[in-house]
């Protein structure tokens, strides 16, 4: 039984959303090849959903814009260069975890300098918008598939 006319209108686990929570802020990018791919990283082994492939980036740090951090991420990780101007505001999850609260900003990018190079031990690979659906992601990264694979088509 719904709790509030809210409730029945849109149904939900409203409580697991609204439960007090620290919230993180991650931000991420789908950077998109000349062909219309999306590079996808898998979190290696000994971090928090291993094996699981995701889309390039990290936390924002106190003080820091959510592009400065893309941009250090990128290069940490990657090792490429981006400019602030490359990246396009495209979309946002907000999930809840068990423990934490998740804010990720989703860019799209379609420019930079370099190749993407694996720094942290990370597999990598480009993907097809319509093959992504069949890779095991965080639950947070999956609403935002089907809008990148409107965008992209």
């Amino acid at each position: 039984m719904p709790t509030t006319e809210a409730d029945a209108l849109c149904p939900g686990d409203s409580a697991a959303l609204l439960a007090p929570k620290p919230v993180v802020l991650v931000v991420a990018v789908a950077l998109v090849d000349t062909d219309g791919r999306v590079l996808l990283t898998q979190r290696p082994e000994g971090k928090k959903l291993a094996g699981m492939w995701e889309f390039p980036g990290g936390k924002v740090e106190p003080n820091e814009t959510p592009e400065a951090a893309l941009i250090r991420e990128l290069h940490e990780e990657l090792h490429l260069d981006i400019s602030a101007a490359c990246l396009a505001p495209f979309a946002f999850a907000s999930h809840a975890y068990e423990d934490f609260h998740l804010l990720m900003p989703l860019y799209v990018c379609r420019r930079w300098v370099g190749q993407p190079q694996p720094r942290e031990g990370q597999a990598m690979k480009w993907v097809r918008p319509v093959k992504m659906g069949e890779l095991p992601m965080p639950p947070a990264d999956v609403p935002l598939v089907a809008m990148l694979r409107d965008l992209l088509g």
